[in-house]
């Protein structure tokens, strides 16, 4: 939800948006600042997160066991965004049966605050996930601690 401002309105000496105060001469930037259409009262649109904005936001969720990333690991089957700024991701993990999707839901939540108005994540286990899903990168960090992959 936004709020919308009238930067117009805050010093009621002002007879026009564009040159302010008549004792202070030009507004400042900020005094041009409007939160509507002109004209219109209409509020503007708020800048949207886009899907690579929320892919890279995703890798700064890491797998707590491999201290991978859930994107180049494979476990991101899919991140829906709405027009109301909410963002659903449909994840998967290596195994059902992974005691830490509180620690991945929380770190999905802390990555993409302030990006969306509001996260979830739907965990999927169709399709399975499987070693040929982690990513060129991915597969480059599991080498580097020892996997061979």
């Amino acid at each position: 939800m936004s709020e919308t401002t009238d930067r117009t309105t805050t010093n009621p000496t002002t007879t026009d948006p564009t040159t302010g105060p008549a004792t202070d001469g030009p507004a400042r930037p900020s005094d041009l600042v409007r939160d509507t259409l002109p004209g219109t009262g209409t509020e503007l649109p708020s800048s949207r997160a886009s899907l690579e904005d929320v892919t890279e936001a995703m890798k700064d969720v890491v797998d707590p066991e491999l201290g991978i990333n859930v994107v180049d690991l494979g476990l991101v089957y899919g991140i829906h965004l709405d027009d109301d700024g909410s963002c659903s991701i449909d994840m998967t993990l290596t195994s059902a049966a992974c005691p830490l999707t509180d620690v991945i839901e929380d770190q999905t939540h802390t990555a993409l605050e302030g990006l969306v108005t509001r996260s979830a994540i739907n965990w999927v286990w169709m399709p399975p996930w499987s070693m040929d899903k982690i990513t060129e990168d991915g597969r480059d960090q599991l080498r580097a601690i020892g996997y061979n992959v």
